[in-house]
Order: C-alpha cells, then sequence, then structure tokens
C-alpha cells in the first residue's frame, strides 16, 4: 500500500468512526463502501478490518453506557444473529465470485432501500415490537455479517423505528453490532480466513478509532432525532451506491 493510499485508508476509517459513534451503525458500510470503491485492499481482508475497528469502537464508545443498553433487544437480536451469521459464512464459502458479487449489488440495493424507508417512516411505532420479532431481525443482519461483515441496514430499519430514547438505540445498536463482530471473527479465525494484511491495517488503523471514539464520546453534537436519521439515510445511500458500483464493474469487465 502506498502512503497515498494509506492516507486515503486511514480518512475512510475516520468517516467510518464518526458515522458510528453518531448513529451508532454504519462503520463497516461505510469502510467496505468507500475503501471497497478505491480499491485500497481486497474486499475480504476489509470486512477483517471492519469487524476488528468496530470493536475497538465499541469499546470506547460504550464505556459507561450500561444503564442505556435495552438489555432484551440486545439478547434477542444476538441470539438471532448467531443462526444468521453461521448460514452467511457457509453460503459464503459455496457460493462462486459471480454469484458472490451479485449478492453484493443485492446488499447495495437493500441498503438504498433501507435508507429510503427509514426516511419515509420517521415516526417511531407505537408499541415496541415482540422478542420474537428482534429474533428475526437479528438473523437477519447475522445473515450479511456472515457474508459480507455489514449486518447494519436490517437493524438500523428496525430499531430507528422502536419507542426508544435516541441514546438508547445508538448505544444497543452499537453493542449488537460488536457482538456480530466478535461472533463473526471467533469463527472466520480457526478457518485460516484473517490475513496478515488485515492484521496489518488493524493496528494502523486501532489508534485513530480509539482517539476519535474517544474524543467524540465526550463531545457529542446535540443533534435532534430527525437530524441523525437524515444522516443515516445519507450515509445509507452513499455506502450502497459505493458496493454496488465496484460489484457491477467486476461482473461486467473480470
Amino acid at each position: 500500500m502506498t502512503l497515498l493510499q494509506t492516507a486515503l485508508f486511514l480518512l475512510c476509517v475516520a468517516l467510518a468512526t464518526c458515522a458510528q459513534c453518531l448513529t451508532g451503525f454504519a462503520f463497516a458500510l461505510i469502510l467496505l463502501g468507500l475503501a471497497g470503491l478505491l480499491e485500497l485492499a481486497p474486499l475480504a481482508d476489509l470486512a477483517n478490518v471492519a469487524m476488528v475497528l468496530g470493536l475497538a469502537n465499541a469499546l470506547v464508545a460504550l464505556r459507561g453506557a450500561a444503564r442505556t443498553l435495552d438489555v432484551p433487544a440486545f439478547r434477542d437480536i444476538t441470539l438471532g444473529g448467531v443462526a444468521g451469521i453461521l448460514l452467511g459464512l457457509l453460503l459464503l464459502g459455496w457460493l462462486s465470485t459471480n454469484v458472490t458479487l451479485a449478492l453484493r449489488v443485492l446488499l447495495g440495493l437493500t441498503v438504498i432501500v433501507c435508507a429510503v424507508v427509514v426516511l419515509t417512516q420517521t415516526a417511531a411505532l407505537r408499541e415496541r415490537s415482540s422478542n420474537n420479532v428482534f429474533r428475526l431481525w437479528g438473523a437477519a443482519s447475522g445473515l450479511l455479517t456472515g457474508l459480507f461483515g455489514t449486518g447494519g441496514p436490517p437493524l438500523v430499519y428496525h430499531f430507528y423505528r422502536q419507542p426508544m430514547a435516541l441514546r438508547t438505540v445508538r448505544n444497543t445498536l452499537v453493542a449488537t453490532l460488536a457482538a456480530s463482530a466478535l461472533l463473526r471473527l471467533l469463527m472466520v479465525l480457526p478457518t485460516g480466513q484473517f490475513s496478515a494484511n488485515a492484521l496489518k491495517l488493524s493496528l494502523l488503523a486501532a489508534p485513530l478509532v480509539f482517539g476519535l471514539s474517544w474524543w467524540l464520546e465526550r463531545h457529542p453534537p446535540g443533534w435532534s432525532r430527525p437530524a441523525v436519521l437524515r444522516l443515516v439515510c445519507t450515509l445509507l445511500l452513499l455506502t450502497g451506491i459505493g458496493l454496488i458500483v465496484p460489484a457491477v464493474l467486476q461482473i461486467l469487465h473480470p
């Protein structure tokens, strides 16, 4: 990786960290979308880097946040996610390159649809969803985590429609996505799919993630729920496009 590529990679990490701290999600989406579009590293390595750095971000962001977590939601999403991650990793191992690229296009389209849905349905539900519904959304998120390392979109749609305080939504999203990242890493490491390049990139970016997370946790912008939702939609649209464009180009020009 050249000096310019290193600087661009760190810029992508900085943007992803800010997005995660402000909205509770989008670290893996932003990093994969932007770094993948710029072809800074293989997507498999970027997915593993996103998992490690997402965990680092969560360690800082969740310090002292235990009282704001929705523990039942965290439990049900994580329980549903275990089966989804396993299935996603199994599917990833079976799929050919072209099918994987087609699924990446589908993921990008799903992200864009999520942005439109969140934007047009900003009002919270009157009643909280049942435990089983939380588990189903956890399984959907886990499937995308297993396949691509980006399980945020289903949870964003589900959480931002629940009658919860904005800080509870953000912190519970951070915690559930961190748990998914840890589960995926524990499943991937024994298979030898975590490369030396992914480890190097993780170590390079970790200080930046810790520093930015620490700063934003102590100096959060006082944005309203509608403002945060508009930011969420913008991030989803940009990362959806960032996921679709490289995949389509690879399909058209293998």
